[in-house]
């Protein structure tokens, strides 16, 4: 049964930090092409960061370019999102997701998906 299990989500204010994780299990992790999307209340989701099966290549979406860093540890069959100098703007649900096959920031070319965490960045 493959599952992907995110944490780290909360309440922080403008200017702030989280680190969201995502544990992945029941895939073939460590070839795995990951991806963080968000959804914010009556939007749709958006792509927000992805990475390749080894690190080598990382893609974010403009509006968190040098605020955001992605990053993984095949080891731990886990990926990260740290999020700095957070913005009320980045409020939403973050969900990560995986896909065989090279990075996409298509949602529908990504087969599983976590439930998300809640991220809300207070002005």
């Amino acid at each position: 049964q493959v599952q992907l299990v995110e944490s780290g989500g909360g309440l922080v204010q403008a200017g702030g930090s989280l680190t969201l994780s995502c544990t992945v299990s029941g895939r073939t992790f460590a070839t795995d092409t990951m991806g963080w999307f968000r959804q914010a209340p009556g939007k749709g989701r958006e792509f927000v960061s992805g990475i390749s099966w080894n690190g080598g290549r990382t893609a974010y979406v403009d509006s968190v370019k040098g605020r955001f860093t992605i990053s993984r540890d095949n080891a731990k069959n886990t990926v990260y999102l740290q999020m700095n100098s957070l913005k009320p703007e980045d409020t939403a649900r973050y969900f990560c997701a995986a896909r065989t096959g090279v990075p996409s920031r298509d949602t529908n070319a990504f087969r599983s998906w976590g439930q998300g965490t809640q991220v809300t960045v207070s002005s």
